[in-house]
């Protein structure tokens, strides 16, 4: 049963694509954007009139969200005119607020114990908001932070590179032996050329993404606004709270607004909010053979 503060529990499983393993450490947030949706359709939380919240607990890091879905007539609205940077189309607008996001993998902000760390020559920020990840400027490693993610793909020397520092960054974490886990992630920040506040790669970690992550988005928000970050020096940082951080990224931008409390002397993240969209793409049934699995259909 969800926990009564929320309405719906969300629970994530990233199934690897080149082996046999399955990773429940991470939560995924761009998913998240169909689950609010997916709890009307299914009846299990009732749509109010124009729009619903649906609270959601993530069961994979304990995160909470809250989730507005338009329900105009009491029905999940999926056209509209928001577009998002790297989906195809328009929909209708769906705001999610994260909470508790800090330290949810590792129990700290900053897992190391600092905003910065050297690791093989390069310095890095380990940050854990809504999701661990090592934090670097692309020019240390010689790279604009502009280049495709096809051609970071193809940079084999760089990615053993990044690997190898993620694997140690890990350790300083707390977070044991990472080499198998997708967790941290990894994440490159340039100066922006388009108008964002910060440019950024992003990795999961094997491969680049080809846009942005919203859990990573809320994380390298999180670094800019963080005094002595690898982020200082980088970019003008927004005065004042709610802050929102515009992120450039290989298919275009992401926003995500940060609520904070902070000054020099400390730093605390209230909450991360975004907009996404979703489509409603298909209903059905799918039977699994008995010696699989035994449970009920129901």
């Amino acid at each position: 049963m969800p926990h009564s503060r929320v309405d719906i529990d969300y629970f994530f499983a990233q199934v690897s694509v080149l082996d046999k393993t399955v990773d429940f450490k991470p939560t995924c947030g761009n998913i998240l954007s169909g689950v609010g949706p997916a709890a009307i359709e299914m009846g299990l939380v009732k749509a109010t009139d124009a729009e619903t919240l649906v609270r959601i607990k993530l069961v994979n890091t304990g995160a909470l969200v809250d989730a507005i879905i338009q329900t105009p007539d009491g029905k999940v609205r999926y056209d509209g005119d928001a577009s998002i940077d790297g989906v195809p189309g328009k929909g209708a607008p769906i705001y999610l607020n994260f909470k508790d996001i800090v330290g949810s993998s590792t129990g700290a902000f900053m897992p190391t114990g600092k905003p910065r760390n050297c690791i093989d020559g390069i310095e890095v920020s380990c940050l854990d908001v809504a999701i661990p990840v090592v934090i670097a400027r692309a020019d240390a490693f010689g790279l604009s932070g502009h280049e495709t993610p096809e051609e970071l793909d193809a940079n084999r020397p760089f990615f053993a590179r990044m690997e190898a520092i993620r694997v140690e960054a890990g350790r300083l974490m707390g977070m044991g032996d990472v080499s198998g886990s997708v967790t941290p992630k990894f994440g490159l920040l340039a100066p922006a050329r388009k108008g964002g506040v910060v440019a950024s790669r992003y990795f999961m970690p094997k491969n680049c993404h080809p846009s942005m992550a919203v859990t990573g988005a809320q994380c390298l928000a999180a670094c800019i606004l963080t005094p002595h970050t690898v982020a200082d020096g980088l970019c003008v940082k927004p005065g004042g709270s709610p802050a929102l951080i515009s992120i450039e990224h290989p298919s275009g931008m992401i926003e995500v607004t940060i609520d904070f409390v902070g000054s020099e002397n400390g730093f605390e993240i209230r909450s991360a909010g975004l907009m996404r969209t979703a489509r409603l793409l298909a209903r059905g049934e799918v039977f699994i053979r008995s010696d699989v699995w035994q449970g009920s259909a129901s």
